[in-house]
């Protein structure tokens, strides 16, 4: 069968799609990828076939002057609640259901509505015609991506959300809906819903809840760490990739003391103009400790330090499958690639999450016992180093790392996720398209 991968084009998500797309390549199934151009060096660099469409989206230029140093030294406070916050629908994910309303939900999909349509509409008229020329049987997509569900539903193929995070997209969907329905008929607002409906009756396509949330979700977390709605969920085990990788000669002997990783993503100096966190700080703090430190820093990031421990080996990149499994304990943004690479070679961590579902996956980890999590804006040298300390010399972290990582590892490969993608396609594809 042929299969599209569609993303907007923000790599880190698109790098959470690679083993899936590679599994059905090997099952024999043909795999390409749309984006807009700028992902296009990516995919290919992922050794897979990739489709530009549209022009690239201008999201993170509009919100570029807010999130870059300049700004932040003029404006601080406003520069610090920016970086901060998080769109819905991640900051309303896990509250009490009680204690959501309907006006709240409605004035969340009203503000984030408007990076959905940056994501997706330079692409979609063009993904539409592609797909209409290339007649896919299946369409996986990431879940901003809502230009891809249009597409799969004008030419009768089956479709579904590849996840990148925990689904707080299908948890906030469903309270929606629930409040939604709840209202007089005449007072029923939906914007996600209208957005949708605007785009889809170009061609062709009406309105259905699918279009939200997929016909299926991928999911690539256990049972202990999920966030469920009323879905359909296809659990697939996390495979590690973050690009092109070489083993640096170092990494090939086994550490003399115990070995830390320090990794806060690339977001911060690509995006942010710099890390949310005192790097100079947290490493001075781990010098104090008998410990060897690995961290990954980015050269903007290396300038700005005055002083390199002698325990500590700053390198721009490593790739984190091959750091990880050497270490004692992991410290990091709780990226997704970071924290399930950690988690899937069950190494305690320390978790500095900042924004977006980075808190909500924090502390599913803490909570089962596999390490410690303090908000970013709140991390001090002082208190990563005491959580090191702690993760080091309380066996019960270690243990409770063994346990989230038996858990990964028991999840379907992707390439044993396969059948059920394909009875899928068979279930919800349209054989008159």
């Amino acid at each position: 069968m042929r299969v599209l991968f569609v993303a907007y084009a923000e790599k880190t998500h698109f790098l959470g799609m690679v083993p899936t797309a590679w599994a059905l390549r090997t099952a024999g199934h043909e795999v390409r990828v749309a984006s807009q151009p700028a992902l296009a060096d990516a995919i290919t660099g992922a050794g897979l076939t990739a489709v530009p469409v549209g022009t690239d989206h201008k999201m993170w230029k509009v919100a570029d002057r807010f999130l870059k140093s300049r700004f932040a030294e003029l404006n601080p406070e406003f520069a610090k609640a920016m970086r901060a916050s998080t769109l819905p629908p991640f900051e309303v994910a896990d509250t009490p259901t009680e204690e959501l309303t309907w006006q709240g939900l409605k004035d969340g999909y009203d503000e984030v509505i408007k990076a959905y349509k940056m994501a997706n509409e330079t692409m979609i008229d063009e993904l539409v015609e592609y797909a209409r020329s290339w007649r896919p049987d299946l369409v996986i997509w990431e879940p901003m991506t809502f230009a891809a569900p249009i597409a799969a539903k004008a030419v009768g193929a089956a479709h579904g959300r590849l996840l990148w995070s925990l689904d707080a997209f299908g948890r906030m969907r469903r309270h929606f809906l629930r409040l939604n329905a709840e209202r007089p008929v005449a007072d029923r607002v939906d914007p996600l819903a209208d957005w949708l409906s605007e785009e889809g009756v170009r061609f062709g396509v009406e309105f259905s809840e699918d279009l939200t949330c997929g016909q299926f979700t991928i999911d690539q977390y256990p049972d202990s760490v999920r966030m469920e709605a009323d879905l359909h969920y296809v659990p697939v085990r996390y495979v590690p990739y973050n690009g092109p990788a070489v083993v640096p000669r170092w990494l090939w002997e086994p550490p003399e003391r115990p070995r830390i990783a320090l990794t806060l993503g690339v977001s911060a100096t690509e995006r942010f103009g710099g890390y949310a966190v005192g790097l100079q700080d947290i490493l001075d703090s781990l010098a104090d400790l008998d410990v060897e430190v690995v961290a990954t820093v980015a050269e903007e990031g290396r300038q700005k330090l005055e002083r390199i421990p002698e325990n500590t080996r700053i390198v721009p990149f490593v790739p984190l499958h091959a750091l990880v499994p050497t270490c004692s304990a992991v410290i990091h943004h709780a990226g997704f690639g970071t924290i399930n690479t950690t988690s899937l070679h069950g190494i305690p961590q320390v978790t500095m999450p900042e924004n977006d579902d980075a808190p909500l996956v924090a502390s599913r980890i803490a909570e089962r016992g596999a390490g410690l999590t303090m908000r970013m804006s709140e991390a001090t040298g002082a208190k990563v180093a005491e959580s090191v300390a702690r993760l080091l010399a309380e066996p019960s972290f270690r243990a409770g790392a063994a346990r989230l990582r038996d858990e990964f590892r028991a999840l379907p490969s992707p390439r044993d996720a396969v059948p059920e993608l394909e009875q899928l396609t068979h279930k919800y594809r349209r054989e008159s398209a």
